[in-house]
């Protein structure tokens, strides 16, 4: 166990089980666009996470990339017809350009090679993917771009000044990644991989409750060591908290995770802070709490800790008596937070084993805290689904059981509700 406090790199994966197979995408049209590329092998995978999560998907490929990926293949994939040409002759009236785009929810090009984003801010229209995109309705078809290019490509000034005006003419840049490319090379330009790619379009979609506010949450459980091998903890997954915060970052918010010793992947565009003991966890959130406009205290904290710990495993020996094991009490993390002058609005979590409505009233009077979110601690550790219910100054309101992450959207809807009224 780490003696002290670990930042990890923000974003690293897509969501891990929160990002399993979902529908978030149902009822959704998009329109997958493929530039030349290496990266179009990443462009079939992305296009199966896309159906399966529930998204119909028309491909259209350059001819520059159907020297990496077959239109076949695509079409396999996506169950429709590839076009790849503007000259197809299967639209009835001539105009696949037109056409393609009417139904389509957003346009999302992955690869998008250096010389598609050059065309795109230029309104060049010599092919069918670039026509298509200047001849979208511009005010409901959004476009995203993938970029994936070598790395020198990409800091060059050109593609730097392009992204630039795209991104001012209302487009969406997702990524890139950095790594490996496949020229040899080291360095940014790497296009996301598919899962991540698939997380940025979901999150493109939800709604921006929390946008431009700065949001802190806390995670799973603690461990209070009372020996180099054994401690005291309980069996929070961190589930419920990490989906909490991937719904914050989806709602626009600027996230800061503080989560405990958990296997938990860290969500996109969430910066992420270890920690183990609730010593350390209350020393990071009370370091950032006052830059924050919400805080959500999810961590299921240790209320005790051994008062001493021996720095030797205790050994069991026949003539050993049963060690006696003294506890003092750790900070309150919550309570802490909520008397700080000009605090953030402070969400707190009661899990319970019994009594819940009651036990959770009484906490939100001790925490002096506008809002609990109570649940059933041994129906939801370690569980994909839950059942929520918030308790403040006017009642309760039950949220019906579902999976952690469905729960958590709502949660980040009903806090985003509040913050707008108790906002100066």
């Amino acid at each position: 166990m780490s003696g002290g406090v670990a930042v990890a790199r923000a974003g690293v994966q897509a969501g891990g089980a929160l990002g399993a197979t979902r529908l978030d995408l149902a009822g959704k049209h998009i329109v997958l666009g493929l530039s030349g590329g290496v990266a179009c092998y990443k462009a079939a995978d992305f296009t199966r996470e896309l159906v399966k999560a529930g998204a119909t998907v028309q491909v259209v490929m350059t001819q520059a990339a159907e020297q990496f990926i077959t239109p076949v293949t695509m079409q396999a994939l996506s169950n429709r017809a590839v076009f790849t040409s503007q000259w197809d002759a299967r639209e009835p009236n001539n105009m696949a350009h037109i056409n393609l785009t009417r139904d389509a929810d957003a346009i999302v090009i992955a690869p998008a090679s250096a010389d598609l984003l050059a065309k795109l801010v230029q309104g060049r229209a010599d092919d069918l993917l670039s026509l298509m995109c200047l001849a979208r309705p511009i005010d409901r078809c959004p476009l995203l771009v993938a970029p994936a290019m070598n790395r020198e490509m990409w800091a060059h000034p050109a593609t730097q000044r392009n992204l630039a005006q795209l991104r001012a003419d209302g487009s969406t840049v997702l990524g890139p990644g950095s790594g490996d490319q496949a020229c040899g090379e080291t360095g940014d330009g790497r296009m996301l991989e598919p899962a991540e790619l698939l997380a940025d379009l979901v999150a493109f979609f939800q709604p921006k409750h929390l946008l431009g506010k700065v949001v802190l949450i806390t995670a799973g459980p603690t461990f209070e060591p009372i020996d180099p091998v054994r401690g005291i903890t309980n069996r929070s997954s961190g589930k419920m908290g990490f989906a909490i915060a991937r719904a914050a970052a989806e709602a626009g918010a600027s996230v800061t995770l503080v989560a405990g010793p958990v296997a938990q992947a860290t969500p996109r565009g969430v910066r992420r802070i270890d920690v183990g003991t609730a010593q350390q966890m209350f020393d990071a959130v009370m370091a950032a709490a006052l830059a924050q406009d919400l805080f959500i205290a999810t961590a299921a904290v240790a209320d005790w800790r051994p008062a001493a710990f021996t720095g030797q495993k205790i050994k069991k020996t026949a003539e050993r008596a049963v060690p006696q094991l003294a506890l003092t009490e750790n900070p309150d993390i919550l309570a802490s937070v909520a008397r700080l002058p000009n605090g953030p609005y402070c969400v707190g979590f009661a899990a319970e084993s019994h009594d819940l409505l009651q036990h959770a009233r009484a906490k939100r009077e001790r925490k002096n805290v506008p809002l609990i979110v109570a649940n059933l601690g041994p129906e939801t550790f370690g569980q994909d689904d839950n059942a929520l219910t918030l308790v403040d100054a006017h009642g309760e309101r039950a949220l019906a059981r579902a999976d952690k992450l469905t729960l958590a959207r709502q949660l980040v809807a009903e806090i985003a509700a509040r913050l707008a009224v108790v906002a100066p």
